[in-house]
């Protein structure tokens, strides 16, 4: 669906001056640093997938979104979506995406969200039984009919998000970015938005690339991560390998018959004691299946469980550049 090779993106800003003899400067001269947006980055992206982009503010998301979606031109590398080169050919790009860019509306601001609907129906010239087909869809499973004829501008921000998600898939795209999904909404309306980008990414083979900063949403939808900072790619793979090799280790939680006072276990670190309860850090040298034996060896275990590394935890370490060699290559 996706191929990115080599991609750069740089952009000019310009140098001001300051002081009469700056401005002046300012008006005779035009001097500029380069900076890099995007920095070689490469990846691929299979029909079907759900891929958490993530990283900082600057890393260089938004901007590779912006190639990917046509409304910027690269400086140098390739770039296909699904067979196309979003730039070049925009008009017929445009047609089989569907983008919710965060808090800006894709509806019409004063029109009830059916008639922004409706209209859309017409610009992506969607026949009128598959339109009525996926409203219904989207209103069973996005709960819709309640604000239908209410105008975007009254819609809570919960309210807007699911109209704007059904607007971006209406016309049935084989490929949706997401960009903030979820951003200010409460712990109800996520879930609703989470659920129904499941299910549309797996009932209807939806291609979804999801920015986020909230990784309850990674945690919940994705499988695959990739990770850019400074323009640089990071990180690409599984979620789970992303928490096995920067996620220092294990945790494993264990259930005391009788609170066990200060534990000394070779391996394993106490993090944290709730009574009877203790969370203990396991090193990845021997794992968890050393320390187990040397539990129920030397204290009186109800019961344990491990647990996997925190994903705020691993992420952030990596962001503070905790995981990163003199070069900004991962480690």
């Amino acid at each position: 669906m996706i191929r990115i090779e080599n991609l750069h993106k740089d952009f000019r800003v310009y140098r001001h001056h300051r002081g009469a003899l700056g401005a002046l400067r300012n008006l005779t001269t035009r001097e500029f640093n380069v900076v890099a947006a995007v920095d070689g980055v490469s990846f691929n992206i299979a029909a079907g997938e759900l891929v958490g982009y993530l990283g900082p503010n600057g890393a260089g998301k938004s901007t590779t979104i912006k190639i990917l979606t046509g409304i910027l031109v690269p400086t140098s590398g390739e770039v296909w979506v699904d067979g196309r080169v979003p730039w070049r050919q925009r008009t017929e790009h445009v047609r089989r995406i569907g983008a919710v860019f965060g808090q800006r509306a894709g509806l019409w601001w004063d029109l009830p969200v059916v008639e922004s609907l409706d209209l859309l129906r017409h610009i992506y010239r969607v026949p009128e039984g598959r339109y009525r087909r996926n409203l219904r869809l989207f209103d069973d499973l996005l709960e819709l009919g309640p604000f239908l004829d209410t105008p975007v501008r009254s819609l809570s921000l919960g309210q807007r998000m699911r109209a704007d998600l059904a607007a971006a898939l209406l016309h049935d795209p084989a490929l949706l970015f997401l960009d903030e999904p979820t951003i200010g909404l409460d712990v109800v309306a996520k879930e609703r938005i989470r659920g129904f980008i499941r299910q549309i990414n797996r009932e209807r083979g939806t291609t979804v690339i999801l920015t986020t900063h909230d990784l309850g949403d990674v945690e919940k939808l994705c499988e695959r991560v990739i990770m850019i900072d400074h323009g640089r790619l990071m990180f690409d793979g599984a979620l789970v390998e992303l928490k096995r090799r920067f996620g220092e280790g294990r945790l494993l939680r264990v259930d005391f018959e009788t609170p066990p006072g200060d534990l000394v276990l070779p391996g394993a670190q106490p993090i944290r004691q709730e009574a009877n309860r203790v969370w203990l850090r396991v090193g990845a040298e021997g794992g968890v299946a050393a320390v187990v034996p040397l539990l129920f060896r030397d204290y009186r275990v109800l019961d344990l469980a491990v647990e996997e590394p925190e994903i705020e935890e691993v992420v952030r370490r990596i962001y503070e550049g905790h995981l990163l060699d003199k070069t900004g290559k991962s480690v």
